[in-house]
């Protein structure tokens, strides 16, 4: 692809002075600040260890572009904003893009990268969970004192072929139906399922094998199970007892537990009409659903106000007062919420089009990995900036899409970025926070 064109196109004047652009500008790239999501790699090993988890099966006498680096061109294509392999095919003669992932020449083309999710087997994409966990204990200097770990499912919508693909009454249309598990920002697992099942269906083993994972390197760490009620479920709380985790997890409502807190209601509604407030009372009492062996601690918030009643459950094995543990362990489960939105929208979790199960989990795998990218430069380089509490995608608008102009020697790679890009500190910050020197 030729560096330059003639083409030409005037925009006008302002006075006597005619206003023109052409292609003629040389090397330049868009997004400048791949080179921190590099950084951030190299110090992290997220893109080698991906490599190493899932191996190369290819004959290393037809290969042309290491398994490492298609990983790399991938990973770093998603954190900048190209959400597709089509994308590719202009992408890799991106001299910029290029750099980042560190080859000399032309990258690899969208069908190489297409060939590398399809011929992906189940046991790689379970590989690819150890590298999660391996990088969010990583992330620790300490091991911390207790963890939770929020549970949680979301829909992935589908419109073609694929395999495996059903409707799921409650979203509306064909999908699949993925199971996460967060632990603050970092994400542990984040597993395809087809849409017809139970929610909750594989949370069990899933929580099982990634408690027993986490204990391997911290024996002593306290871990909480927190979920919403689609995971309350016999299975998962027998086990968390037997195994000495300590679970909060919603209970739905049903006439039971209704007529339990019958009572406290119509006297909420009196004080409502009395006074016009909004009512609000943190309860507990002991309760057995039909399904369980026993019964459990139940914590409940009463709500009255103008749209009347509104009772939320909550079963528990943890000792903390009602109104804490409500308020400030339960209600924190929103932000798993947050973050399924940033993987999937930010960090194109949803692009499900291969044909193969299989390959799409590769795909959500691939995200998983941008994902943890960026929530790692986050936290490595952008605590204390205006960035440090920003989402994926506005760190890629103000930090990564960076217009540079770039030169390459037989002695020097050299980056010329904007003399005044407003967030010329917070980037220089950044690259000498993740190990790039003067």
């Amino acid at each position: 692809m030729p560096d330059c064109t003639e083409t030409k196109v005037v925009f006008g004047r302002i006075g006597r002075r005619v206003i023109e652009a052409d292609f003629d500008g040389g090397r330049l790239g868009s997004d400048g600040g791949v080179m921190l999501l590099r950084q951030a790699d190299e110090r992290l090993g997220l893109t080698r260890a991906a490599a190493q988890a899932i191996g190369d099966s290819r004959n290393p006498l037809l290969i042309t572009h290491e398994l490492r680096d298609l990983l790399a061109q991938r990973i770093y294509a998603m954190c900048c904003g190209y959400e597709d392999l089509n994308d590719h095919t202009s992408l890799r003669e991106d001299v910029l893009m290029q750099t980042a992932v560190g080859v000399k020449d032309t990258m690899a083309s969208s069908p190489t990268l297409c060939r590398l999710e399809n011929r992906t087997a189940r046991w790689q994409s379970v590989a690819l969970h150890g590298v999660l966990v391996d990088q969010f204990i990583a992330s620790h200097e300490h091991a911390p004192e207790r963890i939770v770990l929020d549970i949680d499912a979301s829909d992935i919508p589908l419109h073609g072929d694929q395999q495996r693909s059903e409707f799921h009454a409650y979203y509306d249309h064909h999908c699949y139906l993925p199971l996460y598990v967060f632990c603050g920002q970092a994400m542990l697992v984040c597993y395809l399922r087809n849409s017809k099942i139970d929610g909750a269906k594989h949370a069990g083993a899933v929580m099982r094998l990634l408690i027993n994972r986490i204990r391997r390197s911290w024996p002593a760490v306290k871990i909480v199970v927190r979920g919403d009620s689609g995971f309350c479920r016999q299975g998962l709380i027998r086990w968390c007892e037997r195994s000495g985790v300590s679970y909060v997890i919603g209970l739905a409502r049903n006439r039971r537990l209704e007529d339990t807190v019958a009572m406290v209601e119509v006297a909420m509604a009196e004080a409502y009409r009395r006074s016009g407030v909004k009512q609000r009372e943190i309860g507990e009492f002991r309760y057995a659903a039909e399904s369980w062996d026993r019964e459990r601690r139940v914590v409940t918030r009463l709500e009255y106000g103008n749209q009347g009643v509104n009772p939320r459950f909550v079963v528990t094995n943890l000792q903390e007062p009602g109104e804490q543990l409500y308020d400030e362990i339960y209600c924190a489960r929103g932000e798993a919420e947050n973050r399924i939105k940033e993987a999937q929208l930010d960090l194109f979790g949803t692009r499900a089009s291969c044909h193969r199960f299989n390959a799409n989990q590769m795909r959500l795998m691939i995200a998983a990995l941008a994902y943890t990218l960026m929530t790692r430069l986050r936290a490595m380089a952008l605590q204390g900036t205006e960035l440090a509490n920003c989402s994926a995608s506005t760190i890629r608008s103000r930090l990564l899409k960076i217009g540079a102009q770039i030169w390459r020697n037989t002695r020097r790679i050299r980056l010329a970025l904007a003399s005044h890009h407003p967030l010329r500190d917070v980037y220089l910050l950044a690259a000498r926070r993740l190990g790039a020197g003067p």
